[in-house]
C-alpha cells in the first residue's frame, strides 16, 4: 500500500511540473510573450544608444578641448545634433 502512496506521490508531483513548463512555453511562445520580448529588446537597444550618444558627445568635447576648438557655440550645436 505504501508503494502504491509514493508512486502516485510521484506521478502526480511530474504531471504538475510538466503542466507548469507547457504553460510556461505556451506563454514565451504566445502573441503577448512575444510583444513583451520584443518590447523588452527595444527598451534595452534605446538605453544602449541614449548612453552611447552621451559617450560619444562627452568625447567629442575632449577632443573639442585637447584640439582648442571648444566653443560654447560648437559644443550646443554639436549637443543638439546628437540628441536629433
Amino acid at each position: 500500500m505504501i508503494k502504491r502512496v509514493f508512486w502516485m506521490s510521484i506521478g502526480i508531483t511530474i504531471g504538475v511540473i510538466a503542466v507548469r513548463r507547457v504553460s510556461e512555453a505556451k506563454a514565451t511562445l504566445g502573441p503577448a510573450g512575444l510583444n513583451r520580448a520584443v518590447g523588452t529588446a527595444a527598451d534595452a537597444l534605446h538605453d544602449f544608444t541614449d548612453a552611447f550618444r552621451d559617450a560619444m558627445t562627452q568625447r567629442e568635447g575632449e577632443l573639442r578641448s585637447a584640439l582648442g576648438l571648444d566653443t560654447a557655440d560648437t559644443v550646443a550645436d554639436t549637443m543638439s545634433s546628437a540628441r536629433r
